[in-house]
């Protein structure tokens, strides 16, 4: 049997075959589920983290320096995802992916987001200015999170292969880290109307804005830069 013949009839057994599904109490590792149609359906918060201007980096610096701003960046973000009770769901080059679920959610996601600008603005890019007198480089970075149902499978082939999540929340939140980095933190209005006060106002100043997202038929999304120690 060739490639050819292999992948036809591979994939015409995914789309005839009927889907297994549940509702999952917790984020799935991948060995929870099968590498046919099986998956876990679950109400979550997902969270994305990137480096921006990423191309800017490796093109214009060392690949030693490159890689310290990365390790610093992902480092920092994801001792801050476990600690505010978020899965870490995958590592895409410059961003990273969390997952959060439980009561919570939101407002754990969103004191996330706004934990990792405090650690870029006070203690990595002083640390970098500090090793490397006189550069011109300044870590930026964006944060975006949506809450949706998520459809999680497990895909690729035996030996090599992750979770899929199917859903709102994980393309939104993925769209979001796109948007300028002027604004560190984005969330959607669905994200926005869960969040606890503590991490909507500060001494009664509001911490997000409320913005149209044109690219996305003008939904209301906020934005904020503001930060929350660690």
């Amino acid at each position: 049997m060739t490639l050819s013949d292999d992948l036809r009839q591979e994939i015409g057994a995914i789309f005839r075959e009927s889907w297994s599904t549940r509702n999952g109490v917790k984020v799935p590792e991948p060995e929870e589920l099968k590498l046919n149609n099986d998956a876990v359906e679950l109400n979550a918060t997902v969270l994305y983290a990137d480096l921006a201007a990423s191309t800017g980096l490796v093109d214009g610096y060392k690949r030693p320096f490159a890689a310290e701003i990365y390790k610093s960046y992902l480092h920092s973000a994801a001792k801050i995802i476990r600690s505010e009770g978020g899965t870490i769901t995958a590592y895409d080059g410059d961003r990273i992916m969390a997952t959060f679920i439980g009561d919570n959610k939101n407002t754990a996601a969103a004191r996330t987001a706004l934990k990792i600008n405090f650690v870029v603005r006070e203690v990595i890019n002083p640390a970098l200015k500090a090793q490397y007198v006189g550069t011109t480089y300044t870590l930026k970075q964006t944060v975006g999170i949506d809450t949706s149902r998520l459809f999680v499978a497990r895909t690729g082939i035996r030996g090599s292969n992750d979770l899929v999540w199917v859903g709102r929340a994980a393309n939104y939140a993925a769209k979001l880290c796109d948007l300028p980095p002027a604004y560190p933190t984005r969330i959607t209005a669905s994200v926005y109307n869960k969040l606890d006060n503590s991490v909507k106002f500060t001494n009664g100043k509001a911490m997000w804005e409320a913005r149209s997202w044109t690219a996305m038929s003008g939904q209301t999304i906020y934005r904020s830069t503001w930060w929350w120690p660690v």
